[in-house]
């Protein structure tokens, strides 16, 4: 039995576990926490979000991007961007570890992490050309 696991540890193993040596990978706590930091970011940014939707309702084109030019609602716009879809990834790398296995793994994680991103990045943009004034002409 190796020194550094003690036998009480080595009870709760299962014996196919004890064979190949497998254990923790060390990262479901940190994983668990980015979960509960990004959920609990996100319980005040969408409840912001709602409230003004609600405000903005009935609003026409130029009141909704008159809103939207403000640094103060263009900032939470961005983190509400940013940690829905950071939320969204971290919540779909657990289902991509659970259920995917073999040679599918790594390239469907680097999808999720890829699709994630740039949706996210797209968001983050059409909030900044929003805040900035840029958006399309109207036709």
């Amino acid at each position: 039995m190796d020194a550094s696991v003690s036998p009480r540890h080595e009870v709760m193993r299962s014996q196919l576990g004890r064979a190949r040596g497998l254990g923790s990978g060390h990262s479901g706590t940190a994983h668990w926490i980015a979960e509960r930091v990004s959920a609990a970011t996100l319980l005040p940014l969408s409840g912001w979000f709602v409230v003004q939707m609600f405000r903005l309702g009935g609003a026409d084109y130029e009141d909704v991007t008159k809103w939207g030019g403000k640094p103060v609602n263009a900032t939470m716009l961005a983190a509400l961007v940013i940690s829905s879809f950071y939320h969204a990834e971290v919540g779909l790398q657990v289902i991509v570890d659970d259920y995917v296995h073999g040679k599918a793994h790594l390239p469907t994680k680097l999808l999720v992490r890829f699709g994630t991103w740039l949706v996210g990045l797209l968001g983050v943009i059409a909030v900044l050309k929003l805040a900035l004034g840029k958006s399309s002409s109207r036709s």
